[in-house]
C-alpha cells in the first residue's frame, strides 16, 4: 500500500506535471472507483489544474473550484501517460479504473490490481466533504507537529504502539510498512503500550519517525511514477524480509500473521531476543 512517502512523491512528480494545465476528460472505467457522483466527474472538462496537495494517504488535485481527491488503497496506482489511444478502453476490463486526459494530450491513469476494490476516487468542492479526510489526524511531518504535540496524541487512549501509528485518525499517512521501519529503527516492539511510554521513550519514537519519514520522502523524491514501488521495497530494513538477517544485529527477521496483513521486526533490537507469539489471539508481549 502506498504510503506517505511515496504519496508525497507522486504530489510532488504530479505538481510538476499538472499544475497549469488544462483537463480535457476524465472517464471512471471501473464501476466501483468513483465514490461521488455529484458533481459528475464531466464537471472538470475544460478545467485547470491550480494545485496538487496531500492529505495523509489522499491525493488532492485542485482544478477550478473542485477537488479530485484519490486515495489508492493497498492495490491501486497511478501511471503517467505521455500519450494515450485513440479509442476509449471498455470500462470492467483489466486492471485499469480511471484515466484522466489533458488537453495536452498527456495524462495518468489509475490501475487497481486483485479482486478486492478499494482504491477511490471522490470529487468534491471541499476535501473536508470526504468523511475519510475529515477524520485525519496531524500530518508527522508537519511543522507543527513537534515532539509534545505526539506525546498528546499518543497519550490520548491507550493502545498499542504499532495501531496507534497506523491509525490515521491519531497520525495521517503512516501504514502497515512504515509504523514497522519506525519501530525497528525506535528500538521498540510493535506490541508495547503507550501508556507504558517514559519521556525519553516518546523523544525516540518520535526522532524515529521524523527520521524514517524524512529519509524515505528524500529517498523517493525524482524517481519516476512507476519506480517507486521499487524505491520503497528497497528502502527497507525489516518490513517485508521475514528470514532475512536484520541490517543492524544480523539477527533473522521475524513475522507475526493476521487474517489480512503482518507485520516484521527484529527480536534483538526490537524485545530483548524473544520472538512474539504469532497469531492475533497470543499473548504478546508488552
Amino acid at each position: 500500500m502506498p504510503e506517505l512517502p511515496e504519496v508525497e512523491a507522486l504530489r510532488d512528480f504530479l505538481d510538476g506535471h499538472l499544475v497549469g494545465k488544462e483537463i480535457a476528460r476524465v472517464l471512471p472505467l471501473a464501476i466501483s472507483v468513483m465514490k461521488t457522483y455529484d458533481p459528475p466527474p464531466t464537471a472538470l472538462e475544460g478545467a485547470t489544474v491550480t494545485a496538487v496537495a496531500r492529505h495523509g494517504k489522499f491525493l488532492d488535485i485542485t482544478a477550478g473550484e473542485l477537488h479530485l481527491l484519490i486515495h489508492l488503497a493497498r492495490a491501486g496506482w497511478l501511471r503517467w501517460k505521455d500519450d494515450f489511444p485513440a479509442t476509449p478502453p471498455r470500462p470492467g476490463k483489466g486492471p485499469l479504473a480511471l484515466r484522466t486526459v489533458l488537453a495536452g494530450g498527456d495524462g495518468f491513469e489509475l490501475t487497481e490490481m486483485g479482486t478486492t476494490k478499494r482504491l477511490a476516487v471522490h470529487l468534491v468542492h471541499d476535501p473536508a466533504d470526504v468523511a475519510a479526510v475529515a477524520r485525519l489526524g496531524p500530518d508527522p511531518l508537519a511543522d507543527s507537529f513537534d515532539r509534545d504535540a505526539f506525546a498528546m496524541v499518543l497519550g490520548a487512549e491507550r493502545r498499542q504502539i504499532k495501531g496507534a501509528l497506523r491509525d490515521q485518525s491519531m497520525i495521517a499517512g503512516i501504514g502497515n510498512a512504515y509504523s514497522d521501519e519506525i519501530l525497528h529503527v525506535a528500538k521498540m516492539s510493535p506490541f508495547k503500550l503507550t501508556t507504558s511510554l517514559a519521556e525519553n521513550d516518546i523523544t525516540h519514537l518520535y526522532d524515529a519517525m521524523r527520521t524514517t519519514l524524512q529519509d524515505a520522502v528524500e529517498r523517493s523524491r525524482g524517481v519516476a511514477a512507476g519506480r517507486l514501488k521499487a524505491e520503497k521495497k528497497s528502502g527497507m530494513r525489516v518490513h517485508g524480509r521475514t528470514g532475512e538477517p536484520c541490517p543492524v544485529c544480523g539477527d533473522t527477521v521475524l513475522e507475526v500473521s493476521f487474517s489480512d496483513s503482518s507485520l516484521q521486526y527484529c527480536p534483538t533490537c526490537q524485545t530483548g531476543g524473544k520472538p512474539l507469539a504469532d497469531r492475533r489471539t497470543s499473548k504478546f508481549l508488552k
